[in-house]
């Protein structure tokens, strides 16, 4: 789930998409070592210890430290590869039920986790595949500095939404949702059991998103112009996910994740296809407006509708702590509130989608007041120019 497309310059002979310098923008820039690493923490001196060696490097190669976490973490389940073995619950779901027949699993603390070391998963993976697969395809381009860092996080929305959709539609598809059946939300209510698939996609979605938050949060990439609607969709996001999760709405949870997850992978690939300036920028953003108002329009909006109506007419209708039941009118009222705070981002950024849309389509140019200019970055402060030109 992320924000609308900013684009740009398309090549000549095209209608041409142009972006406004944001007068902010020097405002909140995160100097960084290279793209997709956090900020330099200054050489490392003559004569440093080996432990001071290891924090440099770690510091500079923002991938290592995550990975020697899992290697640990892995070489620690080996000396006992077995579910008695305490660190099994952070590599696997917990809470198996014996003798169910598909294999089910419960829920309980424990799956936090495996939140955490999965949050520490996707930091490896984000980082390792934007140093390593992602910067080499950008420099293959000639990007600079500025389109650089922005077609590397764009590129790795792309690989990851590609695999969590695709695996969202498989999971739904084993269910008798299948397809957005929106009845069968509340049909089998209370959602207590899962088989391993559900669970494990439903519990690394959380790990994902509480990770971007955290790079969101901590500014470890360079603020957005709606980085405050960012911040709202992030926590949005996080509190569905929880609450559907404790309180076993989470067939609503899939279904929202599906149609989140496959509009996002066209936003981000509309985006990278801009920064290439590839001939097909300007159709597949057309094609991208229809996929975003399916699914984030069309779609969401049948789920809101539906805890509307199907909420308290199908499936039980009561509070029981006992057995786990708690489809009552709060339920409800929440769960329609916090879905409708995300269907309202929606609404503000499709309007944005259209504005570029029209201006593209009838001027012969879109500007994108939203986003910063990615070429800034590449410029030259004035004084260093000018210091430069008189040492010639």
């Amino acid at each position: 789930m992320s924000e609308p497309a900013d684009l740009a310059g398309a090549p000549a002979g095209r209608p041409t998409l142009k972006r406004v310098r944001s007068r902010s923008s020097s405002v909140n820039k995160i100097p960084t070592s290279q793209p997709g690493r956090l900020p330099r923490q200054g050489a490392l001196r003559i004569g440093a210890s080996s432990m001071d060696r290891l924090v440099y490097y770690a510091r500079e190669h923002t991938w290592f430290g995550p990975l020697c976490v899992i290697l640990a973490a892995l070489f620690l389940y080996g000396l006992q590869p077995t579910q008695e073995n305490p660190v099994s619950r952070f590599l696997f779901v917990s809470y198996p039920i014996r003798g169910s027949t598909p294999q089910v699993y419960g829920k309980g603390y424990w799956d936090l986790a495996f939140v955490g070391f999965y949050v520490v998963v996707f930091t490896f993976t984000r980082e390792f595949c934007m140093q390593f697969i992602l910067a080499p395809v950008a420099r293959f381009y000639g990007l600079r500095k500025g389109k650089v860092q922005r077609f590397m996080e764009q590129g790795y929305t792309i690989m990851y939404f590609s695999c969590s959709a695709s695996f969202g539609i498989w999971v739904m598809s084993r269910t008798s949702m299948w397809y957005f059946n929106t009845r069968q939300f509340y049909a089998d209510y209370p959602h207590q059991l899962h088989e391993a698939d559900f669970k494990v996609y439903y519990l690394a979605q959380f790990a994902y998103w509480l990770q971007q938050f955290i790079v969101l949060a901590l500014q470890l990439e360079k603020p957005r112009k709606d980085y405050h609607e960012l911040i709202i969709h992030h926590i949005v996001t996080l509190l569905l996910i929880g609450l559907s999760y404790i309180f076993h709405f989470t067939w609503i949870g899939l279904a929202v994740f599906i149609t989140m997850d496959s509009s996002d992978v066209f936003l981000a690939l509309s985006k990278n296809l801009n920064y290439i300036d590839s001939v097909l920028t300007g159709p597949f953003f057309i094609f991208f407006v229809g996929v975003w108002f399916y699914t984030r329009h069309w779609l969401s909006g049948k789920i809101l509708y539906s805890v509307v109506t199907e909420f308290e007419t199908v499936g039980p209708w009561e509070v029981d702590w006992d057995k786990g039941l708690y489809k009552c009118w709060i339920s409800q009222y929440v769960c329609f509130a916090l879905l409708a705070a995300i269907y309202a981002l929606n609404v503000y950024w499709f309007f944005l989608i259209l504005r570029i849309l029209y201006r593209f389509v009838f001027q012969n140019e879109a500007r994108d007041e939203r986003s910063d200019d990615e070429d800034e970055d590449d410029e030259e402060p004035p004084a260093d120019a000018a210091h430069k030109k008189k040492n010639k």
